[in-house]
């Protein structure tokens, strides 16, 4: 297990194109941090969903659903007069926006207008929320989930260490199907070993058995060992973290 708090891009080994980000425990903070990484590193990053989400606070949108015409947003370009953001405060080397058509009603994004593999010809990097965890650290697949577009490059399944010990019902979205796929009742603690058993049972199933697996939340655990007991279970290694 390797433990990073820093340059999490490179531990992830994120390749130029598109990452999609799946699983529960943090994928928007995941998907801000990785797009600032890249962003100081000199890459062209955009922040996107293929599904919904909240916009990414403190990075500059399209601000439309029309196609991404325009050079994407630089240092020094106009945008909300007196941000604070990393971006605007001239921390960057590269360019980071995000895109996608805006929901007045509910403040989410759902997917950009323009495919995500012709954004990815404009953009070095494309990272796409691409499913929901309703805000739960631990999460089982429906069979339309994750949406993970064509030509993806990279998947990282995030799991949220602060559901480990707790119960299933309490800490799992859809608890219904995580106890079909290791066999126990709602009620039951979700422990390492049932966590690891259902993200393995899944990955079989939806032919993702090469994404990289990220544990966050591990300054959560009251049980250290706890990360140690999942990646044995899981059988590879995993990226252990504690995003802010």
């Amino acid at each position: 297990m390797e433990t990073v708090s820093g340059n999490l891009a490179s531990a992830l080994r994120i390749k130029p194109g598109i990452t999609a980000i799946i699983g529960s425990g943090g994928k928007s903070t995941l998907l801000k941090t990785l797009g600032l990484e890249l962003m100081r590193a000199g890459g062209r990053a955009l922040l996107c969903t293929t599904t919904h989400m909240f916009p990414v606070a403190g990075v500059p949108w399209d601000g439309s659903s029309r196609r991404l015409d325009a050079v994407p947003w630089k240092p020094g370009a106009s945008h909300v007069p007196g941000c604070t953001c990393e971006a605007c405060a001239g921390m960057s080397r590269g360019s980071i926006c995000q895109a996608g058509v805006l929901d007045p009603e509910t403040g989410k994004l759902s997917s950009p207008a323009e495919p995500l593999d012709q954004l990815a010809q404009r953009f070095d990097y494309v990272l796409a929320e691409a499913d929901g965890s309703k805000r739960l650290p631990l999460k089982a697949h429906a069979p339309w989930e994750p949406v993970v577009p064509a030509g993806t490059v990279n998947v990282i399944w995030l799991v949220g260490a602060s559901g480990l010990g707790k119960p299933i019902n309490e800490a799992v979205h859809r608890p219904e199907l995580f106890c079909e796929r290791c066999g126990c009742e709602l009620t039951d603690i979700a422990t390492p070993e049932r966590v690891a058993q259902v993200l393995n049972a899944e990955m079989q199933v939806l032919k993702l058995s090469t994404a990289r697996v990220m544990l966050n939340q591990v300054d959560t655990l009251a049980d250290p060992t706890m990360a140690d007991r999942f990646e044995a279970v899981l059988g590879r290694p995993i990226v252990a973290t504690s995003l802010k």
